[in-house]
């Protein structure tokens, strides 16, 4: 497995916090801040410098985040939480940090390579809000997932009322939001939360082989697909218009020209 070359900047000394690897067209985002991949500034911070690096080269077509923890994410470090919210302008900055969240989630959302979460442990709060945002999550069985700040009076304010609601639909996310469920990954693919759910012990080999068949795919037509998706959910945009435009450019495109030449020919591989 080839390493990411390191980042320029002299010192990074919270980049640990994010491992990347990359692996074919795979490229593998390890969180690696034990216990539970808490989210702080640093962390946020971190996480950008990572999508940076990625942006500076054409190499990948997936994006795999995981977790080299039990837990995927639990959410926001509460340590930061605490300081912040003891401060002078505590509500202020709480709101500050939770827009912070939203900018980095709206970043991995809009990358035009496709995007998955491999939720092996819980995902609470800001750690499933992160998962929300990408493409694809496929989780453990086992996995505990949910939006329960409902709990400590709050609303998930990362993002996490919107995309729940836009993913599962308004009845899903109001049994998990306004109930503060914890759902096990069995219960969130049906609910359509996560598109696939599997046992925990198969779970690293199915989401590898996952990111693996997708980056398989040309990336001009993933890219092309998932602006179309997009476009489904935005009325100020024309999806069939686009559809019809991104057809255009794919078939002027030299891979997909060979790939139809070939299916054309008989060759269904």
């Amino acid at each position: 497995m080839a390493k990411l070359p390191a980042l320029n900047e002299p010192s990074f000394n919270w980049l640990p916090m994010l491992k990347l690897e990359l692996e074919g067209a795979v490229a593998r985002l390890i969180l690696d801040r034990p216990p539970v991949n808490a989210v702080s500034s640093e962390w946020l911070a971190a996480f950008h410098a990572r999508l940076d690096a990625l942006a500076a080269r054409n190499d990948w077509h997936v994006l795999h985040i995981r977790s080299s923890q039990k837990v995927f994410c639990a959410g926001a470090d509460l340590a930061e939480m605490r300081s912040k919210i003891e401060g002078p302008r505590g509500p202020e900055a709480m709101a500050g940090v939770a827009g912070e969240m939203q900018k980095l989630f709206a970043r991995i959302e809009a990358l035009p390579q496709v995007s998955l979460a491999e939720l092996g442990g819980a995902a609470l709060g800001g750690g499933f809000e992160l998962a929300l945002a990408c493409d694809l999550r496929i989780a453990a069985r086992e996995a505990k997932l949910g939006l329960p700040e409902a709990r400590l009076g709050l609303v998930p304010g990362a993002g996490g009322t919107q995309r729940m609601t836009r993913l599962a639909g308004r009845p899903a996310a109001a049994r998990m939001i306004l109930t503060a469920e914890v759902a096990d990954g069995a219960t969130a693919e049906a609910l359509g939360l996560v598109q696939w759910s599997v046992p925990r012990a198969e779970l690293p080999e199915r989401a590898a082989k996952l990111a693996a068949d997708v980056a398989a795919l040309p990336a001009a037509a993933l890219a092309a697909c998932k602006s179309c998706i997009n476009a489904a959910l935005d009325p100020a945009r024309d999806g069939f218009s686009e559809e019809l435009a991104a057809s255009r450019s794919l078939y002027a495109n030299e891979e997909t020209r060979r790939r139809v030449a070939q299916f054309l020919a008989g060759n269904r591989q």
